[in-house]
């Protein structure tokens, strides 16, 4: 009986110590795999490709800090599981068509800190619509890859998405009707970007946004469609500071607006003015100082104008003067042109005369002996 015992117990290490290379290689080489925590981290390996092998109960998978360049249809399969999948910091440059469609079950996606160049229309289709979060900051090369960009959400079967984060792209504009595919988006990101204006239809179809962050853009006011866009959203919390307001007179619409609003933009009090240098660091909020400086500035251009007003009558007398001495003296002014002149025809004829004397020898000699 013991004898049975110990040949089980034997077996059981046999089993054990031949399985142990198939379990450790269920884990891709490079990559540290966890199964109680259901996570893979394949972080700053130097990694060229997305590693094979990777287990199919991952549900987190973490691909960061190395030197990946595209993204296919191909590169997920088998991950029914995965639902937050973590690419930043790659250096990706290509989404191809379908890249995610394998991730049945995604539903958080970090791009962030990559260099895209190129996406596919398709690049963001995954089967069942699930994504809810996308994060995207810092993720394009170039800012004109914004085009791109909004056709894939166009695209995309985004419909869930709740949250979008586009901070950092240097985005100069966003088209009209970017996010209208994004129905059920409740946060939108969009700081340290190089927005100036808002065009008509830029937030169409964003309903049920709750927080719109626009902060660290290139805003010198909001007036006209720029406003009218944040009216169109009213329960969106907002986020404007820091940028370069300019406090002309026509930031009053904009100001009045904000004390209106303070409910609604959550950095209201940190909103300041970065032009004129008079003004610099006044908050927006002081509607009363703002009118004054600008009755001031409308005041300070009135006597300039004024000044040059004066200085145009008195140039336009002494004009008038000078044509006056003119018109009493023509007789004497004529007679002296026609001096002028007489003398000047003496003098060219005398040279005439002198040069034709010098050109003939003959004349030479004649004057020559005249003089003797």
């Amino acid at each position: 009986m013991i004898s049975k015992m110990m040949g089980l117990v034997l077996w059981d290490l046999l089993s054990v110590l031949l399985c142990a290379p198939v379990l450790l290689a269920a884990c891709p080489a490079r990559c540290e795999c966890s199964e109680p925590a259901l996570t893979v981290k394949c972080v700053s390996k130097d990694l060229q490709n997305i590693p094979t092998g990777i287990p199919g109960y991952t549900r987190n998978l973490f691909i960061t800090g190395n030197h990946i360049s595209r993204i296919g249809p191909e590169s997920f399969k088998g991950l029914d599981n995965l639902t937050t999948l973590s690419l930043s910091n790659n250096g990706i440059r290509e989404l191809e068509s379908q890249a995610f469609s394998s991730l049945h079950s995604l539903l958080h996606l970090d791009l962030s800190s990559n260099q895209l160049t190129l996406i596919h229309p398709e690049a963001f289709v995954i089967p069942g619509g699930v994504l809810r979060e996308l994060n995207l900051s810092g993720a394009l090369l170039h800012h004109s890859s914004g085009t791109d960009l909004a056709r894939s959400l166009r695209w995309g079967t985004l419909g869930e998405l709740r949250g979008l984060d586009l901070s950092g792209n240097g985005l100069a504009h966003l088209p009209s009707c970017m996010f209208s595919h994004l129905p059920s988006l409740r946060r939108l990101r969009l700081a340290n970007n190089s927005l100036v204006v808002l065009k008509n239809g830029t937030f169409s179809g964003l309903e049920w946004l709750e927080e719109l962050d626009l902060t660290r853009n290139s805003f010198r006011t909001f007036q006209g469609e720029s406003l009218g866009e944040l009216e169109a959203l009213p329960g969106a919390q907002l986020l404007l500071g820091q940028n370069p307001f300019t406090c002309s007179c026509s930031i009053g619409g904009f100001a009045r607006w904000l004390n209106g609003s303070r409910g609604r933009v959550a950095d209201a009090a940190r909103l300041v003015c970065a032009f004129p240098a008079e003004l610099q660091n006044t908050s927006l909020l002081e509607t009363d100082e703002l009118a004054r400086a600008c009755r001031a500035g409308q005041g300070a251009d009135l006597a300039l104008q004024t000044s040059y007003v004066f200085l145009g009558v008195v140039l336009g007398f002494v004009g008038v003067v000078f044509l006056f001495v003119l018109y009493l003296n023509r007789k004497g002014i004529k007679r002296w042109m026609f001096d002028t002149r007489d003398a000047c025809r003496e003098a060219l004829e005398g040279y005439h005369y002198r040069m034709e004397i010098d050109s003939d020898p003959r004349l030479a000699q004649v004057s020559t002996t005249s003089d003797l």
